[in-house]
């Protein structure tokens, strides 16, 4: 029957540190030997929080009664959980060790016993875990074999694959297993990995606490000089450059410096690995006095066991990391040789999550892999790479086909062949497991493109003289032909049935679909667009004149920020006080961001959010929220629209043309395609030659052009670099 607010106070008093209990605060020392102060380093407002929380502990009052009870409940079970991957592996019958459970969440037994002393009863725990990775491998594998038809050993790769350690150095790693962090990625950069040694170093430095050691040992691999504590530490610090990396170089030097048995150095690595400070408290003394009888220096075996001590907090053993760079390696191998088929494979395997898709169908177009949307004469179940080392997207991953409708469909074509229209298809198709929703959804990815004659606004518009779309049509004639087809088996003499007109409907013309249009409907069936992206025909606005993705927002913290995008979803709602405020989500090539606008700036603003599909250009910055320090926002300071932007910011348009491409030709074609388009930007050309350093400027006879989409594709074909200024 405490009050709640009085509860809250107690709460108060009570440190939040890590491993302080209500116990050791209600009964420890609070000064000298042992105390709160000295082992918990508690400070002095904490240390009187304690002697307030005590004084109500030993008073006759109801906060004293809370106090008692929760000092009982202390350290009990709160709540039991079963481990993703631990196993329990016993000399006998498990029942005759250790208390057992059953759980709806598998069909095993559980212990009642918790991992970290489970081992105390006589049996061993090991973590047996599903690695994803693994599968993408072997997709990959399976894929390099049907199109290429090589066979590749993983295991057995070549571990100083040149393009493999060059994909390292740029950091292309995106896809790839335990590399792709942009941290980690910035480090490879500069490391400039060329054996797997780094990358086994980098795996276990990449983690709180070691990370701190990386840049002195990327620094010592190019050259800085190498020192160890004592010259007995080089035989086994060698390989990492002096820098203590894994726990097997603990347990090694401990066997040498020390003096400690194969089992003792075992033991210290168990201790290190739980941070059993009474067992390492215990072995630094013989640590110290086996070195010690070796004539080794005091005070530097000192500052080696409080390294060693400090080490323990994050110990990584080298065994576990050369596994996981192995895999990485494998994965890396595959992309830097095999990208279509890597790629594809990765894709597959992470055909629920459209974040993903998206960010890996943008390294596909980074590394020129073409990914081509869904065809229903060539996409598979899953993502294929066809002989042109293209990549087809797989016909299960479009919402709304389903799995029976996807095998159908490809069982009939691989037994029977390509088919030739949408007739052709819902007349050889099962109509049981294809039905009209597949067939929409099929539609709108763009799987029937490749059907001559037909666009994909024709499949969908209704026929103005019966009211019926051209699938709607389709699909009751394939049903009436599979219909009548199985009514003639069953028949006796195979007559045909009456009354069913079974000719293949006249199609009808309609509008085609504006590009928009298109990929708003991709990616309602797909998550993202395929065919192309509304922001195609502004790449090189948000390549001049923005200076941050979407995705890269949250890195740039109290700094001016540019970006572009496509807003995709606006939301308004009311505040508490009455007041209009709205939130909307803008893409980009990289992802989306979630923005929101208050007051003057959801007045100022709104407009340009409101309007759908909206390509907008917003300048802000990413600040510490209004009263904290730790939580920030995005404050947009303007926006204009994307189109826009080119006018208004644009000096020149320069175009660099190489000195060895010059001629005589090419000069006039140029003159050619830019006197089509007079406007009022300014022209200027820069011919380049790279292996002399020379970059000579010529002004243009036309002093001004209209720097539209249709003059930048014309330069695109005469592969004219150009840029804007």
């Amino acid at each position: 029957d405490l009050p709640l607010n009085e509860s809250l106070a107690l709460t108060k008093l009570v440190s939040d540190r890590p491993g302080i209990t209500l116990n050791r605060l209600l009964h420890a020392p609070l000064d000298g030997k042992d105390s709160l102060k000295e082992r918990e380093q508690l400070p002095s407002e904490e240390i009187e929080a304690a002697k307030l929380l005590r004084k109500k502990y030993e008073s006759d009052s109801a906060e004293s009664k809370v106090l008692h009870e929760a000092e009982k409940l202390e350290g009990g079970m709160r709540g039991t959980g079963v481990h993703a991957a631990g196993i329990i592996i016993a000399p006998k019958d498990l029942t005759e060790i250790v208390p057992v459970a059953t759980s709806k969440d598998t069909d095993l037994w559980l212990t009642q016993f918790e991992g970290k002393v489970i081992e105390d009863a006589g049996v061993i725990k090991m973590d047996f875990l599903g690695l994803k990775t693994l599968t993408i491998i072997r997709d990959a594998l399976k894929l390099i074999e049907q199109n290429r038809g090589i066979k590749i050993d993983i295991d057995n790769i070549p571990l100083d694959d040149k393009k493999t350690f060059e994909l390292y150095q740029r950091a292309e790693t995106n896809g790839t297993f335990q590399f792709e962090s942009p941290g980690m990625q910035k480090y490879l950069k500069e490391l400039k990995p060329d054996k797997l040694d780094d990358l086994i170093a980098m795996n276990a430095l990449y983690r709180p606490g070691p990370i701190a050691y990386i840049p002195e040992y990327i620094l010592r691999k190019h050259g800085k000089k190498v020192t160890y504590d004592l010259p007995e530490m080089q035989e086994f610090l060698k390989e990492t450059y002096g820098i203590t990396v894994y726990q097997e170089q603990v347990m090694l030097l401990s066997q040498k410096l020390g003096d400690f048995t194969k089992g003792d150095a075992d033991y210290l690595r168990k201790a290190m690995g739980k941070k059993d400070r009474k067992t390492l408290d215990k072995m630094k003394d013989k640590f110290i006095d086996g070195a010690k009888a070796k004539g080794l220096d005091a005070k530097k075996l000192e500052k080696i066991w409080t390294d060693w001590e400090a080490f323990a907090q994050y110990a990584f053993n080298k065994s576990h990391s050369t596994c996981y760079a192995f895999v990485a390696f494998q994965t890396a191998y595959l992309k830097a040789n095999y990208p279509g088929e890597f790629m594809s494979a990765l894709l597959t395997n992470n055909q629920g999550n459209i974040d993903k898709i998206t960010a890996f169908m943008e390294e596909c177009r980074r590394m020129g892999v073409p990914v081509k949307g869904p065809d229903i004469n060539e996409s598979d179940v899953k993502f294929t790479v066809n002989d042109k080392g293209e990549i087809r997207y797989a016909l299960s991953a479009i919402k709304g086909v389903g799995e029976a409708a996807v095998e159908a469909i490809v069982a009939e074509r691989k037994a029977n062949g390509t088919y030739k229209s949408i007739y052709d298809l819902t007349r050889r198709a099962s109509a049981r497991a294809v039905n009209k929703k597949n067939l929409e959804a099929l539609g709108y990815a763009g799987a029937f493109d490749s059907f001559e004659g037909y666009h994909r606004g024709q499949y969908f518009l209704p026929d103005k003289k019966d009211g019926l779309s051209l699938l709607e049509k389709a699909v009751r004639y394939g049903s009436n032909v599979q219909n009548t087809s199985a009514s003639q088996q069953n028949s006796l003499f195979g007559e045909m049935q009456g009354g069913v007109d079974l000719r293949e409907p006249s199609s009808f013309g309609s509008d085609e679909w504006s590009l928009l249009e298109k990929l708003k409907k991709e990616k309602e069936v797909t998550g993202i667009y395929i065919s192309g992206h509304p922001l195609d025909d502004y790449r090189l606005e948000i390549q001049t004149f923005t200076n941050c993705k979407l995705n890269e927002i949250e890195q740039y913290r109290n700094k001016e920020v540019k970006i572009a995008g496509i807003v995709t979803t606006t939301e308004t709602k009311f505040s508490k006080n009455g007041n209009q405020y709205c939130r909307f989500t803008l893409e980009d090539f990289s992802g989306t961001y979630n923005f929101s606008l208050f007051g003057k700036d959801y007045m100022s603003f709104k407009t340009f959010t409101e309007t759908p599909n909206a390509m907008l250009h917003i300048s802000g910055r990413y600040q510490p929220r209004w009263n904290s320090e730790t939580e920030f926002e995005f404050k947009i300071t303007k926006i204009d629209l994307l189109s826009d932007i080119r006018s208004k910011l644009t000096k020149f348009l320069t175009l660099e043309v190489a000195s060895f491409e010059v001629s005589e030709k090419m000069i006039d074609e140029i003159q050619t395609v830019i006197a089509k388009y007079p406007g009022k930007t300014k022209l200027r050309v820069k011919f380049v030659d790279e292996e002399e350093g020379i970059v000579v400027g010529v002004s243009s006879s036309l002093k001004t052009i209209d720097l539209s989409n249709e003059l930048l594709r014309e330069l695109d074909t005469l592969h004219v670099h150009y840029g804007l200024n």
